[in-house]
């Protein structure tokens, strides 16, 4: 029988560390809480729905954080100059630009002008390049979430063969890195699939974690899936059904009712990947700000995804660490 890889009770507990961290650095004498900055151009329905969550689940943290809106007109000359800003305030401890951005804004254009201290989305070329290296600094929220869960489910991740099936800048690329990391939470095996892969239903067979990230409601079919496999949907669609609740129907990238008989392990949608998403981005935030503090200790990520033990000190108990 299938388990579920639930996130939402997992993003609780991930939430509940970075409080908890938060609080112990304002008892130590950090003269500000950490502060989130959230820029959003135009009013695209989902976009809203997802700042307003990272806004309330923010406020259960004791982060403090802020939403600046910019008419869909605005150039990338005005956003750019805002992001210089808010680079240089001091009570700014994480900047992200929320994605989709209007045709005149290239999105690559705003990541790169976010200070890499301050980019808790983890997509600036700096991070990214530094997460090629195997050595991860500032890690995508959702590659993170992917970790955490499978972590928390004690899937076996070391020596796995791992098929990701996407490669955008903000789940498949980075994930295929994080999982390749040289360290015991990593050291997979990962293949990186797409739309110009060949032989993709083998291929994807052949995975003992199997990642959707393509962006297609039930893409993934039992066919492609090797039985007892792990597998994590990423996607999250809202088809219409008049038979649904407010006649609309949540699914993600894979076709859960055909695939839950033979896979080991299914993360569902909603309620998989989605909350830890957002959790991640908090503990970024709380990594970014203890780093201007001059707070040295564990990693965030590492503490929040279970890769070492909870508290103080808890960096000296990780072992094998990073390498080349």
């Amino acid at each position: 029988m299938t388990k579920r890889l639930e996130g939402r009770i997992l993003a609780g507990a991930v939430r509940s560390r970075v409080c908890s961290r938060v609080t112990a650095g304002l008892r130590a004498g950090a003269s500000t809480p950490p502060g989130l900055l959230m820029i959003r151009v135009g009013e695209d329905p989902a976009s809203i729905s997802y700042v307003r969550g990272k806004e309330k689940a923010a406020a259960e943290t004791g982060i403090v954080s802020r939403v600046e809106v910019l008419d869909l007109s605005t150039s990338e000359a005005v956003l750019l100059a805002r992001i210089a800003e808010a680079n240089r305030d001091p009570a700014i401890h994480g900047l992200l630009v929320q994605w989709p951005l209007p045709k005149q804004i290239r999105p690559e254009a705003a990541s790169e002008a976010i200070d890499p201290a301050k980019d808790v989305d983890g997509l600036h070329p700096y991070n990214l390049g530094r997460l090629a290296l195997g050595r991860p600094s500032i890690v995508p929220c959702t590659p993170l979430g992917i970790l955490a869960l499978l972590h928390a489910g004690r899937v076996p991740v070391a020596g796995a063969r791992v098929v990701v099936l996407g490669r955008s800048q903000i789940v498949g690329r980075p994930l295929s890195l994080l999982l390749g990391v040289k360290a015991d939470w990593a050291d997979a095996t990962v293949t990186t699939a797409h739309s110009h892969s060949r032989g993709l239903v083998n291929l994807a067979r052949e995975a003992d974690i199997l990642v959707a990230a393509i962006g297609r409601p039930g893409a993934v079919t039992a066919e492609m899936v090797k039985p007892g496999a792990t597998v994590v949907d990423v996607g999250i669609h809202r088809l219409d059904d008049p038979a649904a609740p407010k006649g609309v129907r949540i699914v993600g990238d894979v076709d859960a009712a055909g695939v839950e008989p033979v896979a080991g392990w299914l993360t569902p949608v909603p309620g998989g990947v989605g909350p830890l998403t957002v959790a991640m981005l908090l503990a970024n935030t709380m990594e970014a700000w203890e780093r201007a503090c001059g707070v040295i200790g564990p990693a965030t990520w590492m503490e929040a995804c279970g890769l070492i033990p909870e508290g103080p000190g808890s960096g000296e108990l990780v072992s094998g660490g990073l390498g080349e």
